[in-house]
């Protein structure tokens, strides 16, 4: 068995660390950061994914979901932390318990702070906030790993950390629910539809500020049995989100229109989960568990920035502007209810 490194030391030494993914918006950022400190850094992967790792990781190749690929390209190694970015539904948490079961000196499962109770009935959100969620079927499933890992956590010291990001982005990923469509309408000068009434509060955490948080984590013996939510301290209305957006975009005053989450749900199946599980409700996180371990945490990155990144990338990378034409129909049949309804 792999001993946790001591985190009271002055110098840490660099920890053998296994991603599972690595090549996603916050495994990407927690890789380079990885990296950067000087960790031997495995990223474990299908080799898929057009995103690059950084220089210096080992990049192994496998189906994560084929455990007999698996073992046969880590055949006895082990490893100070394996982070599992790729872990959804119950099935999978098992087959990594099963994996990883004497191999690693901590297992870190990333859950997700959708996990939280929906609705909340108090905030902020904390570590011990209840888990249920009975709008999203992604969260439910969430909930349902934590569970598996935590009883092999209780029953037999399985060496589990469960780390619960909100919503994480980086340049490559828009916040609003239209995605790149929601740009085109406010350049295009028409209204976007925005859920709700625009006043619950938000929280977007850029993906290089959430690496710094989970990198410190990996390795700590004090982790294991813990969970901890790593977001922002920032929290917006999502009517400024958008204006965020918008003037990133170059539009002075985007046309917002408001849409009950529950309106656009009943005719949209797609985004109904996600909005009655998750975006309709105000989350503002506290976070000081995560600072209490890994003390110079703090996320740096104000989400106005991080618009100005986000749109200046999708106009260098024109493949990317790419237009719904399903949103756009959805979004100007809501809009024109919406106002005939307030008239």
């Amino acid at each position: 068995m792999v001993t946790l490194l001591d985190p009271a030391a002055d110098t840490v030494a660099p920890r053998s660390l296994l991603f599972l993914g690595g090549t996603g918006v916050i495994s990407a950022a927690a890789a380079e950061r990885a990296v950067a400190l000087g960790h031997r850094l495995t990223i474990l992967n299908r080799g898929q994914s057009g995103r690059p790792v950084p220089n210096g990781a080992e990049v192994l190749h496998a189906d994560v979901r084929d455990a007999s690929a698996v073992r046969e390209v880590l055949g006895g190694r082990e490893f100070d932390a394996v982070a599992d970015f790729i872990a959804y539904k119950p099935d999978q948490a098992r087959a990594s318990l099963e994996l990883f079961r004497g191999r690693t000196g901590q297992y870190v499962f990333i859950s997700s702070a959708s996990a939280y109770q929906k609705p909340p009935t108090r905030l902020p959100i904390l570590e011990s906030t209840p888990l249920k969620n009975p709008f999203w079927q992604y969260s439910r499933d969430k909930i349902a790993c934590e569970d598996i890992l935590f009883e092999a956590y209780r029953s037999e010291d399985f060496p589990l950390t469960v780390v619960r990001p909100s919503h994480t982005y980086d340049r490559t990923k828009i916040a609003m629910v239209g995605g790149w469509t929601d740009v085109h309408r406010m350049r295009a000068g028409l209204p976007v539809m925005v859920h709700g009434d625009g006043t619950s509060l938000w929280t977007l955490t850029h993906s290089r500020d959430f690496a710094k948080a989970f990198v410190g984590l990996l390795g700590r013996p004090q982790a294991v049995g813990e969970s901890y939510t790593i977001t922002s301290d920032e929290y917006l209305p999502w009517n400024q989100v958008y204006r965020s957006f918008a003037r990133a975009a170059g539009v002075p005053e985007p046309e917002l229109v408001h849409v009950a989450s529950e309106t656009i749900a009943a005719h949209s199946a797609e985004l109904g989960p996600n909005l009655l599980g998750d975006r309709s409700h105000s989350v503002v996180f506290d976070n000081t568990k995560i600072k209490s371990l890994v003390p110079g945490y703090t996320a740096t990155i104000p989400f106005a920035d991080g618009t100005r990144e986000i749109v200046d990338w999708h106009d260098s990378h024109p493949e990317l502007q790419v237009v719904d034409q399903s949103f756009m129909d959805l979004s100007d049949r809501l809009i024109k209810w919406a106002r005939r309804a307030a008239d």
